[in-house]
């Protein structure tokens, strides 16, 4: 059946603000050739989505810059305010945009293991009001529009596994109590803003297939390295969370060369004790290997730099096939059950290696699997959770607004 009239107008709006989302301001004229909808119909959004308080215009183009044909069509950007929180063992990390995405403040804070419960999540919850305040202070709300610029979205990512019925994080050993404490705390402080949790690595491989190492995939598999390890899995487009929240758990993975075997409260002896940070750090040791740390890493990606950055002979190339071994077990494994094509190296310590250890570690995958699977680095590294809980909350935002122009 033909689409009725105020569902096609609801189509047609939509399409014209995903255009506008990424393609930036466009004028009329840009807004008919790409949706393929006549003037009139062209003429028609841009007055409801104006009239909505959705898009404005923000300039003007072509070479005489004047008259209505001229106009620049943009997204109201201080529509709303957007959270974005990378949630480690040892701190947290904010920064809050605009509703499209340009960052108007960020923040982190160190939050150390011996911290009580809830002076640890009084310190996270802080950090993120400075910051809003920074925000709105940066983007005043316009006049007559006093509920525009305040926080709309929350994105958080997190280490553990989040429940898929319940959207929350779960309580997993191992992880500080505060970790779970801390959403309930912020919806508390912010009560308009609506929360979306989501693993840290999943959170990383949608910010690495839209902005990073994994575009132009559809199936692939990212390989969260950095202080643990994970892996987030993306088939046919789609994500993939498990029936418990638990798909990549890839830490607990039996594999040879360990001392042991996991259990299912204790991931030391299955594949994070072979590529975890601190497995790296004494890897490297026995190759005579040393690098200064820095503060914002895992001591690992310190030492994988500095590898890749020697000259690729001797103690640091022996360093870096050692490792590529190891990386090859993990990701043999992945590849042998789920066919993604694709593996990227991501977190701190696969943007360390860079394409020096990725080529290591897919001519071990080629000898290994009998599976054609291509094995790319990351480009975003540890900001990825950040990033990708960014684009979360833009997402979720930008669908509630964008849906508000059209409901009765």
């Amino acid at each position: 059946m033909p689409a009725s009239p105020s569902t096609a107008r609801a189509i047609n709006d939509r399409l014209a603000l995903r255009l506008l989302q990424h393609e930036g301001p466009l004028t009329a004229g840009q807004l008919k050739q790409l949706t393929g909808l006549s003037r009139p119909s062209v003429a028609d959004l841009v007055e409801r989505l104006t009239a909505s308080g959705l898009i404005e215009v923000v300039g003007e183009a072509g070479e005489q810059r004047r008259g209505p044909n001229a106009r620049l069509y943009g997204i109201v950007a201080d529509r709303a305010h957007l959270a974005a929180l990378d949630v480690r063992t040892e701190g947290v990390a904010v920064l809050v945009s605009d509703l499209v995405g340009e960052v108007l403040a960020e923040a982190s804070v160190p939050i150390g293991g011996d911290t009580g419960t809830g002076t640890a999540v009084e310190q996270a919850v802080s950090l993120v009001e400075r910051a809003v305040k920074e925000a709105e202070a940066a983007a005043p709300p316009r006049e007559g529009a006093r509920t525009w610029g305040r926080l709309h979205t929350l994105g958080i990512g997190a280490p553990g596994l989040i429940d898929p019925a319940s959207g929350e994080l779960r309580d997993s050993s191992g992880l500080p109590e505060w970790h779970r404490r801390l959403v309930a705390a912020l919806q508390e402080r912010f009560p308009e803003a609506r929360a979306h949790v989501e693993n840290e690595t999943n959170l990383a491989a949608l910010a690495e297939q839209r902005e990073g190492a994994a575009r132009g995939r559809d199936t692939f598999v990212l390989l969260w390295l950095g202080h643990g390890t994970g892996a987030a899995v993306v088939l046919d487009g789609a994500l993939r969370r498990g029936a418990s929240g638990g798909t990549g758990e890839i830490g607990f993975l039996p594999v040879p060369g360990t001392n042991g075997l996991p259990s299912a409260t204790d991931c030391e002896g299955g594949f994070h004790s072979l590529a975890g940070s601190a497995a790296i750090a004494v890897l490297a040791g026995e190759h005579g290997l040393t690098a200064p740390a820095r503060p914002d890493e895992p001591v690992a990606a310190a030492l994988v730099r500095a590898a890749v950055d020697a000259p690729d002979t001797g103690a640091p190339a022996a360093f870096l096939d050692a490792l590529a071994d190891r990386l090859a077990l993990g990701a043999a494994s992945v590849v042998a059950v789920l066919d993604p094509g694709c593996v990227v190296l991501g977190g701190e310590v696969g943007q360390a290696g860079g394409e020096v250890l990725a080529r290591r570690v897919a001519r071990r995958l080629r000898r290994m699997a009998p599976l054609p699977t291509e094995v790319r680095a990351g480009a975003l590294g540890g900001g990825g959770v950040l990033r990708g809980a960014l684009l979360t909350a833009r997402d979720a935002a930008q669908e509630e607004l964008f849906a508000t122009a059209h409901r009765p």
